[in-house]
């Protein structure tokens, strides 16, 4: 395959965006899938697991008028026949669904989703199935990376079901637009006052001085926006987590700027002396020793911390997926799903790269992999105590970067929190319910209540025992007759009452894929 050369430098410590992050992408075409929505929709003898952090409980009838739950019925027990005397009546032209036997979770929340770029040669269509075939029914798009305007026209065309795609929270990068740099307290208060006035949903920071950040913060606070931040090296030593949310910050992503809260022994991130900020290798192979430098789990320190930014009402995004591939990179480029649902050009993207962002493989082995496998029993211990002591931890993936793939990617986030200590519900509600609240949209959004938005995942087998049902391909498995199957994947998502069938996006991705291909020998390697 014809290597491609791509000009996308990712300068996360910009202080501000001249342009957006990526070039605009393709367009998505208008919807030619889903069902619905209908005047009335019944789902039949489903299992319900909610995302408020209740048990599954069914079997239940769930009746929909158009977009609206407007009625949840326990039409039985397990194990015996349903009594049809107490179900709810379908009248003619009203559609009903079986899924009897079946499990039904809300629409999943990606609070991190990037929607493509022309530097991974990734459409919007494409982007978009791979979420729906996921059972992602809402995206927050951090930073508007195809421009604003782009990402408002998608987010109506959605909120219409004029496309066939989630639907989508629109944050701004700080100083997207602006014709100048912003240098001013008083500058950044004027744009972020034009970013209301433009309609995005909130900003997403990266970084800037002190007096500009808590400048921006207080003005988008008192406009009620939402606000995320990734707190880039660049300028965390003067301004860290608790700065931000002090300030009025809701919601950080990833992990920057946590640890530098927490140093007892140092202030500055104990760099090597011929490191370089640009040379991505040096950046992400020192992040991965940076947690060792914060103070110890459950230290007075790390508690005091913890303790400020529950009270503060914090919301943590941690995306630990994305940097898998910093802890197993073997584990990460040999993910099954590669090979029949990633686009050649995007595969190109992840390889070896000093332009491409996070394609920092260099020279990385095994010096570098157990590094940043401590990180993450530090960076999970910390992530899994705040959950514990009542602070809201999401879920969001962050990909089209560092060999995760849009809907895997985020399904493997659901993993990881598991692995930090999550018991399955509490992940489903971090997934759900938890960024409905930070989006500030649980009212209609998060879980399966009378009154709010249609959205659901439906699923033939239980995902809480097991995770991987998720999975567009599911998992491998031997049967009762001794054989080899694969099970699990999203049946159904639906999203403002409108049936997608999930095995069909994914099908309508893989002939995206193939037609990209057009018979060029495509192989998973780095050479």
């Amino acid at each position: 395959m014809k290597k491609l050369t791509y000009g996308l430098t990712f300068l996360v410590f910009a202080l501000f965006i001249a342009q957006p992050l990526f070039s605009q992408i393709e367009k998505a075409p208008p919807r030619a899938e889903g069902e619905g929505p209908f005047n009335k929709l019944i789902i039949r003898g489903v299992t319900l697991i909610n995302g408020n952090g209740a048990p599954p409980t069914g079997p239940v009838d769930i009746v929909v008028e158009k977009n609206i739950i407007k009625g949840i019925y326990n039409v039985g027990y397990p194990g015996l026949p349903i009594n049809e005397r107490g179900r709810p009546k379908a009248a003619p032209g009203d559609k009903e669904l079986d899924a009897e036997g079946m499990y039904l979770l809300p629409g999943l929340i990606d609070m991190h989703g990037h929607i493509g770029g022309t530097g991974q040669g990734t459409p919007a269509e494409y982007v978009f199935k791979l979420w729906l075939a996921h059972g992602i029914t809402t995206i927050r798009d951090p930073s508007a990376g195809n421009g604003l305007d782009w990402v408002l026209e998608h987010k109506k065309k959605s909120a219409n079901n004029e496309i066939t795609a989630p639907r989508i929270f629109a944050y701004t990068g700080f100083g997207q637009g602006a014709k100048e740099p912003i240098s001013t307290p008083q500058q950044a208060r004027e744009w972020v006052r034009q970013n209301a006035a433009n309609g995005a949903d909130g900003i997403k920071f990266f970084g800037a001085a002190p007096d500009i950040m808590q400048a921006a913060l207080e003005e988008n606070k008192k406009l009620g926006l939402r606000s995320a931040m990734h707190h880039a090296q660049m300028d965390v030593v003067r301004w860290n987590v608790l700065n931000s949310a002090r300030a009025g910050l809701t919601s950080m992503e990833h992990w920057y700027g946590l640890p530098e809260a927490m140093f007892t022994d140092r202030k500055i991130q104990n760099y090597s002396l011929d490191y370089n900020y640009r040379n991505e290798q040096d950046r992400f192979g020192e992040a991965g020793r940076l947690w060792k430098q914060a103070a110890p789990p459950y230290s007075e320190k790390w508690n005091e911390v913890m303790n400020e930014l529950i009270a503060l009402d914090f919301t943590l995004d941690p995306t630990f997926n994305i940097y898998e591939a910093s802890r197993d990179l073997m584990r990460a480029y040999t993910a099954e799903w590669h090979q029949t649902y990633t686009l050649p050009s995007l595969w190109d993207f992840y390889r070896p790269s000093r332009r491409s962002h996070g394609s920092y493989w260099f020279s990385w082995g095994t010096e570098q992999e157990v590094a940043w496998k401590e990180n993450y029993r530090l960076w999970m211990t910390f992530v899994n105590e705040y959950k514990n002591r009542g602070g809201r931890v999401t879920a969001g993936s962050d990909s089209g970067f560092i060999y995760q793939l849009y809907g895997f990617g985020f399904i493997r986030e659901l993993e990881l929190l598991r692995e930090a200590g999550f018991h399955p519900l509490e992940v489903i509600m971090s997934a759900t319910l938890n960024g409905a609240e930070a989006l500030g949209a649980d009212d209609m959004l998060g879980s399966v209540e009378i009154g709010k938005y249609a959205d659901f995942v439906i699923l033939e087998e239980n995902p809480l025992e097991n995770l991987k049902m998720l999975y567009g391909t599911g998992f491998i498995r031997l049967n009762d007759n001794n054989e080899v199957e694969r099970a699990g994947g999203v049946k159904y998502t639906i999203k403002d009452g409108i049936i997608y069938d999930a095995k069909q996006l994914l099908e309508d991705v893989k002939r995206m894929v193939d037609e990209k291909k057009n018979g060029m020998t495509f192989k998973l390697t780095h050479k």
